[in-house]
Parts: structure tokens; C-alpha cells; sequence
């Protein structure tokens, strides 16, 4: 009885964790983050921590693992949207919804990669699997859009994100992200 209940509550904590952990490796880096850091953001005693990941590079890759979890939740809502363009449009919005945190952190996926792109542990591989899955689903929305040339466009697609994340953070200036989102939108409708 004792250990079903507490299988129970166990995946609360760790999904707490896991989505501090992608906050905190967000906003200060994964360098510059603790365990500590992350038990305080999760309200979790920092001792309980191990017992959950007995490393630093397990929560780096459970905070990955909550990237792709949340893209894939993204991802289904969507898909509900009648038309890719629609689609597109939407993942935009949600974009540029973001700026002002874009502004003060940079991207979350985009950040995380460049920062364990410098590191040789295999995590950069992890969090690029996250990257393909939204340049896979962007593919598909153009390929709908009856593009031949969908793969490319969805590089295109995130490739502006990213590299606009990237000025709006530097700059600290949210309102390019807005301008860009814009011009975005209209290149999706010339695509049709």
C-alpha cells in the first residue's frame, strides 16, 4: 500500500523538477545553475533532489524532456486549427506572445542548445531531437499547404525564429519580435 501511494506522488515531484529545472536552466543557464536553484523553484527539499536525478546532466536532460513535452502539447492544440496557414500563424502568435520574456532570457529551446552545444556529453543531441520535432511539424504544415519545397521552408520558418529570439534578447527590445512575427505572417500568406 505504502509504495503505491507513494508512486503516486512521486511523479508529481519529479515533474515538478523537471519543469523548474527547465525555468531555472531558462533564465540563468545551465553553468550558472545549481541544484539548490532548482529544488527552491520546484519547492522541493534540495536533499529529495537526489533521490529523483543523482545528477546535474539528468535534470538538464529532464528539463529537455519537458521542452518536448510542452512543444508536443503545443503541437496538438494546433492541430486543431482548420488550415496550416492557421496553424503557422498561430505558432507564430505564441511567439511573439513571448517576447518580453524572449527579450530578458532568449529562446528556451534555442538558448539551451547553444549553451550544451559547447559541452561534449551528449545533450546537445537530446535537445536537438526537440528542435527537429518543430522543424518536422513545420514541414508538414507546408507540405499541406501543397509546397515542394516544405523542408526548406520549415527551416526557414524556425531558423527566423530563432535568429530573431536571438536579436530581440541582445537588444532587449521585444517590439523586433513583434515586427518580425508580422513579416512572418505575410510571407505564410504569399506561400498559399
Amino acid at each position: 500500500m505504502t509504495d503505491s501511494r507513494s508512486s503516486r506522488r512521486s511523479p508529481g515531484k519529479r515533474e515538478r523538477l523537471a519543469a523548474a529545472a527547465a525555468q531555472v536552466l531558462h533564465e540563468k543557464g545551465v553553468e550558472q545553475t545549481t541544484l539548490a536553484d532548482i529544488a527552491r523553484a520546484a519547492d522541493v527539499p534540495v536533499g529529495n533532489v537526489y533521490y529523483y536525478f543523482k545528477t546535474k546532466n539528468e535534470l538538464v536532460e529532464a528539463a529537455i524532456a519537458a521542452h518536448g513535452q510542452g512543444l508536443q502539447a503545443m503541437i496538438e492544440a494546433l492541430d486543431a486549427l482548420p488550415a496550416p496557414q492557421d496553424r503557422l500563424k498561430a505558432l507564430l502568435a505564441g511567439w511573439v506572445g513571448q517576447r518580453e520574456l524572449t527579450a530578458r532570457y532568449g529562446c528556451p529551446t534555442g538558448s539551451l542548445a547553444s549553451e550544451l552545444d559547447k559541452r561534449a556529453d551528449g545533450l546537445d543531441e537530446s535537445i536537438a531531437k526537440v528542435m527537429r520535432q518543430l522543424i518536422d511539424w513545420a514541414e508538414c504544415q507546408f507540405e499541406a499547404m501543397g509546397r515542394e519545397d516544405s523542408r526548406e521552408l520549415a527551416v526557414a520558418l524556425v531558423a527566423a525564429y530563432q535568429g530573431i529570439s536571438l536579436l530581440t534578447n541582445t537588444l532587449r527590445e521585444p517590439e523586433l519580435m513583434a515586427v518580425e512575427g508580422r513579416r512572418l505572417e505575410r510571407w505564410i500568406d504569399s506561400l498559399a
